[in-house]
């Protein structure tokens, strides 16, 4: 999935948490993130602290990936 904005980084969370069975309290709970922010995320919020969004993408088993465009 081609990641254009924080929206559909969120999107692609949500998702993958969803696959997994978790709630956003279980994840908060696992993760010592509050449920505002693992919400606040989800929805896209382009505030997002950027190190605790790829510690959560690294949880939820997801990689995240920058490449040069046009390879």
């Amino acid at each position: 999935m081609k990641i254009i904005d924080s929206k559909v980084l969120g999107e692609a969370i949500r998702k993958r948490r969803k696959e997994l069975g978790y709630t956003q309290a279980y994840l908060s709970d696992f993760t010592g993130f509050s449920v505002s922010f693992i919400s606040d995320l989800e929805r896209g919020k382009a505030t997002a602290e950027i190190g605790k969004t790829i510690d959560l993408i690294n949880l939820l088993g997801l990689d995240l990936e920058v490449e040069k465009r046009g390879k």
